[in-house]
């Protein structure tokens, strides 16, 4: 049997009954646009975060207060007051290439305009934070170190806040506004940078952390005002390594704590979060895969359910094409090529049906999700793999058949 002739009897053989042929791939192309779709969507969550982390800020350096756990999390973040302005102070006098430090004292409080109400995150913190965190304006101004020092009543809203508070579109610059029951003037709003993990920086209010200190949170450890975190600006990514040594070793004995590992806050760098989220996210996309990948498997028994029935129905086709000198690698070829081109039929199916959610979930703004080509030949080798593997037993059935039994077979 020629190449020809095989084609031409595989394509004679899956369009006699085309209702079964597509019920039969219809496994494979919802594996095969399964895989594909959930690793788009995994590795567009997997940019996102790290783009949003990235977004945070330059070479950046978080202290957060609290122990550090088994699984690298600071216990008490939120709810510990390990750290203080003397720490933060002594960090930016004494660590050596630092561009600057941000202390922050944050919580969430009720703040009411002339028009509406929220309840959000209102952040203390010092000038430098727009260093640090790569924070801009779309208008108006950041508050200054005068200001800072003399503790004024002077808030800049994130765009969320802005459009909660002043629903009817007017300028928050200017305008005023309660926090926790004490009266701030707005002078300035930040420009949207979205969410970065469980927090949204549009939805934040900045106000001097001296200013926070007096009003909102006046908890003292070690005679010093207690701070939420410090976040601090490497000169470069060279010397990040450095600075964190240094700092934590300076820490350890600010709080007279001699084994690091009794160490009553947590130092973390950017790539320390960027690797964590992209191992969160990587193991959930694999998941996903792994799930969806098992309907490839129920495809592929579903093929050979097929093709078992095929050659009970095709007989005393069989034992005529034997009888007149088909040999068994005939025969053989014959049924696996109907079972590998039902998979390959269904693994193009997949991957366009799977390109197409990965566009839909993009245009409707879920997550940019970013189709790897990888995990396309991955899933299409896999299909074809499938065909051959489940297709391998019912051909071989076919070829081993008796022409005499298969010519009497009713």
């Amino acid at each position: 049997m020629t190449t020809r002739d095989l084609f031409e009897e595989t394509i004679t053989a899956l369009t006699a009954n085309k209702a079964r042929s597509g019920l039969t791939m219809l496994g494979i192309v919802i594996g095969i646009a399964s895989v594909i779709a959930m690793v788009a969507i995994g590795n567009g969550a997997q940019a996102s975060i790290s783009s949003s982390i990235d977004a945070l800020g330059s070479n950046l350096i978080i202290v957060l207060p609290g122990a550090t756990t088994s699984g690298g999390i600071s216990a008490g973040f939120g709810s510990t007051k390990t750290l203080t302005m003397n720490d933060s102070d002594t960090i930016s006098a004494h660590v050596q290439n630092i561009v600057a430090v941000a202390p922050e004292s944050s919580g969430r409080y009720q703040v009411v305009s002339s028009q509406a109400n929220t309840n959000t995150t209102v952040d203390g913190t010092v000038p430098a934070y727009t260093s640090v965190r790569n924070l801009s304006l779309a208008e108006g101004s950041f508050f200054s170190t005068v200001q800072e020092e003399t503790f004024s009543e002077v808030a800049i809203v994130g765009p969320t806040v802005a459009t909660t508070l002043f629903p009817d579109g007017s300028d928050p610059i200017g305008q005023t506004i309660r926090i926790n029951g004490n009266l701030f003037t707005i002078i300035g709003e930040t420009v949207s940078k979205g969410t970065s993990g469980a927090s949204n920086q549009d939805d934040e209010i900045y106000i001097p952390i001296t200013t926070a200190h007096q009003y909102l949170s006046n908890s003292l450890y070690k005679g010093s005002p207690t701070v939420s975190d410090i976040s601090i600006e490497a000169t470069s990514a060279a010397t990040m390594t450095q600075v964190q040594n240094d700092l934590t070793a300076l820490l350890l004995k600010l709080h007279a704590i001699s084994n690091p590992a009794n160490a009553d806050f947590q130092v973390l760098n950017q790539y320390d979060i960027i690797s964590t989220a992209s191992t969160i996210t990587g193991t959930f996309t694999v998941l996903l895969a792994a799930v969806a990948g098992i309907s490839l498997v129920v495809g592929g028994i579903g093929i050979m359910n097929m093709m078992l029935t095929s050659v009970t129905e095709r007989t005393k086709e069989i034992g005529l094409r034997k009888a007149i000198g088909a040999s068994e690698n005939d025969i053989s070829n014959q049924f696996l090529m109907e079972s590998l081109a039902l998979t390959i039929l269904g693994g193009i199916a997949g991957i366009l049906i799977g390109f197409g959610v990965a566009f839909t979930v993009n245009a409707i703004g879920l997550v940019a999700a970013q189709v790897s080509w990888s995990s396309v030949v991955l899933a299409f080798g896999v299909s074809a793999a499938i065909g051959i593997i489940f297709g391998w037993y019912p051909a071989r059935r076919a070829a081993k058949m008796n022409p005499i039994d298969a010519l009497r077979f009713e």
